[in-house]
């Protein structure tokens, strides 16, 4: 069993948890990393996640069906080193052969804090020493770009705090809302993991009508009828393990073939528009790729054109915020009319907003719970939910 880490958005960590308990993975739910995961980057305000612990299998597992998480790591050691030869010699007896292979280019992402060993790059030299040495023959370093790569090289992630030293490496290669499917997007496009953590945080139910009126790109829509038809996030896509030597292909097969005997519910209405026809036919184009184009009724109207089914549901969606689409847009007009349409068109439904401006959510004139604090795109934002009245 190892030490195993999913990264989230800062905010989405009750729901990556909720998710690990549902696949039998057992969170812990103590505070974010603790002392035992790097950090992606300098600071831990910009990285949250959920701690669990795990076979291979559970590795694999995880991956392949979380749909709020952005990576994986697994937890190769942790050790006390002050002094670069400390480094090096307990760096050296991690199993470095399990996740790499000979020859091949690897990448390393370093940050030190309070610690003795405070020059990052002095320390990345040594860990390609203590992997040669573990390897026998030296391993090139090579620059990980997270966002572009389809076939990333390993990326081993070195974090020094207060001596005390924590190495991982990432399981995921390409980061996890990258499903394959939103190739064209709109103007301010929505993270696919952001979507879905909308989704479950909305307390969607999967069977109800689910409306979104601002839709862009489509992605709260597509990943509605992923989840509703019970399909997972990674079937399609090649994950960092699958090049690993110890990769073991007959679990992998095992999981995908269990994924795809589970029973796909059949979606319930979901209903996707915009007043924005490029955005529209963009939103399409994703369905297609996604396998639901049959699924999703997309239409190009206004807020005020929506036609909701009779039977009650939920509207969850991502309205303008003037940040991006420029400030200069009159929004708040934007957000009394959404409010107004709502209460005349969708009483008794339920309601999740992310928007970033408070201003906004009171100007629709309708009641929101505190919500969750989250990001989309480095934009601090809130998750809000009510019920129209």
């Amino acid at each position: 069993m190892a030490n195993l880490f999913a990264v989230c958005t800062p905010g989405l960590e009750p729901l990556v948890a909720q998710e690990l308990s549902q696949l039998g993975l057992n969170p812990n739910l103590s505070p974010i990393g603790g002392e035992h995961f790097p950090a992606l980057n300098d600071s831990i305000d910009e990285v949250g996640g959920i701690e669990f612990q795990g076979a291979l299998a559970d590795i694999y597992r995880a991956n392949l069906h979380l749909r709020t998480a952005s990576r994986v790591l697994v937890q190769m050691g942790r050790f006390y080193a002050d002094t670069f030869s400390d480094l090096r010699r307990r760096a050296k007896r991690l199993p470095w052969e399990n996740y790499l292979l000979p020859g091949r280019s690897v990448s390393l992402r370093v940050s030190c804090h309070q610690s003795r060993l405070y020059h990052s790059e002095g320390v990345a030299e040594r860990m390609l020493e203590a992997i040669a040495d573990r390897m026998g023959q030296p391993l090139p370093l090579r620059e990980f770009n997270r966002n572009k790569e389809e076939s990333p090289p390993p990326l081993v992630i070195v974090r020094l705090r207060d001596n005390r030293c924590a190495i991982s490496i990432d399981s995921s290669g390409p980061l996890l809302y990258r499903r394959g499917y939103r190739l064209a997007t709109g103007r301010a496009p929505l993270r696919e993991t952001l979507a879905a953590g909308i989704l479950l945080a909305s307390g969607w139910d999967a069977s109800s009508p689910l409306l979104d009126p601002f839709c862009g790109a489509g992605t709260i829509a597509i990943e509605s009828a992923l989840l509703a038809r019970k399909i997972p996030p990674g079937i399609n896509r090649r994950f960092a393990f699958m090049g690993w030597p110890n990769f073991d292909a007959r679990i992998w097969d095992e999981l995908i073939a269990e994924a795809q005997a589970v029973p796909g519910s059949r979606a319930p209405k979901i209903i996707a528009s915009d007043r924005d026809a490029g955005a529209v036919e963009a939103a399409k184009a994703n369905a297609e790729r996604a396998g639901m184009a049959g699924v999703i009724e997309f239409s190009c109207r206004p807020i005020s054109a929506i036609d909701p089914p009779m039977r009650a549901g939920w509207v969850v969606t991502n309205p303008p915020y003037g940040v991006r689409l420029g400030a200069s847009r009159d929004l708040r007009k934007l957000y009394v009319q959404f409010g107004k349409v709502l209460r005349a068109k969708c009483p008794g439904w339920h309601l999740a907003v992310l928007c970033n401006r408070a201003e906004l959510l009171r100007a629709t004139g309708l009641k929101f719970d505190p919500g969750i604090q989250t990001r989309n795109g480095g934009i601090k934002v809130r998750l809000v939910r009510g019920r129209i009245k």
